[in-house]
């Protein structure tokens, strides 16, 4: 097959903050969660933080994005199916897929006055993220962005939990999921948020039906997906399931769940920066170990390293030398 991963998700350029749990006070924010949001609500907020001097970093995001970026630089042929308009952020988009060597369509097909999606991320003491996104034209994606045949050449199709947050977007993703003819494609799926899931339970059922073959999750979304009380409740529901899922602990590190079988991965011990994109380079990670018919257990354990290092860094990816870093650990394992 040509494509080892091909995703579909938001393109964001973030801009990430690190601020106080007053400060998303203020602006009404719910601490470690996902909002959506309008460029005019981000602008008081945007003049806020000038006015009180918090540094920045900007780069372009995205969760299955961020997942691609990683396993691209690992060796993985990536490609995202996702919707940038024809203007800077969107250019600078599709220069940074680009330098990781992920493969894009290109500008959306369609005229648009809708600007490429933002992304505002806080960081907070504890090293959890906060997110306020303005989706922009991202919101809009439809099947003139999508090369199916790419697709249905792709090892793996990955789809970011968070489009189901517009009709437009669970459109997209079911028009794909419709269109795969190839039995070989595996279908994997981030739950991305437990808000999200609990709010959009019925469209993330609808894809589940579909068949997908891997969940990614933490531990949060693991119980609002299942419907269960508690971790625990949601495992024994988990191997009921035909598909694998793997979800996330945070410094507890990581369970897979498979043919009725739990798979447990101790977390690296380090000091936690910022947890964001800490889930991304784990997807990403575990997804291009698996692809390489690594045992469950070792694509587990690489994807607990590479997130480890994400997360003892501000921002949500690495630099070139650092997903080299990365992979040589699991070229040693």
């Amino acid at each position: 097959m040509k494509y080892d991963i091909s995703a579909l998700g938001n393109a964001l350029v973030d801009t990430q903050y690190m601020v106080d749990h007053d400060f998303l006070k203020d602006i009404g924010l719910e601490p470690d969660s996902m909002t959506l949001a309008s460029a005019e609500e981000h602008a008081p907020i945007i003049k806020k933080l000038k006015e009180m001097g918090v540094e920045s970093i900007s780069d372009c995001g995205g969760s299955a994005t961020n997942s691609l970026v990683a396993a691209s630089y690992y060796g993985s042929n990536c490609h995202h199916v996702c919707r940038v308009a024809d203007d800077e952020d969107g250019e600078k988009y599709l220069d940074s897929l680009q330098k990781a060597g992920v493969k894009h369509i290109g500008f959306s097909k369609e005229e648009s006055e809708m600007p490429t999606g933002k992304c505002l991320i806080f960081v907070t003491p504890d090293a959890k993220r906060t997110m306020s996104s303005m989706l922009g034209i991202s919101a809009y994606l439809g099947p003139k962005d999508i090369d199916y045949d790419v697709v249905n050449n792709s090892k793996i199709f990955y789809i970011e939990g968070y489009m189901v947050t517009s009709d437009e977007n669970f459109n997209a993703v079911t028009s794909v999921l419709k269109s795969i003819n190839n039995s070989e494609t595996l279908k994997a799926l981030s739950l991305s948020d437990a808000g999200i899931v609990h709010g959009f339970k019925e469209k993330f059922k609808e894809i589940e039906s579909f068949g997908i073959d891997l969940i990614f999750c933490n531990d949060d979304e693991a119980v609002a997906f299942s419907g269960a009380d508690n971790l625990e409740d949601a495992i024994e529901y988990y191997k009921k399931q035909s598909y694998m899922i793997a979800i996330t602990k945070g410094a507890e590190g990581s369970i897979v769940v498979k043919n009725g079988e739990t798979i447990h991965s101790a977390a690296e011990k380090i000091t936690p920066i910022d947890t964001n994109g800490a889930g991304d380079m784990y997807a990403g990670s575990f997804m291009h170990a698996y692809l390489n018919n690594l045992p469950i257990s070792d694509c587990a354990a690489f994807g607990n390293y590479a997130s480890s290092k994400v997360v003892e860094t501000f921002g949500p990816r690495l630099t070139s030398e650092g997903y080299e870093h990365v992979l040589n650990k699991l070229k040693k394992s």
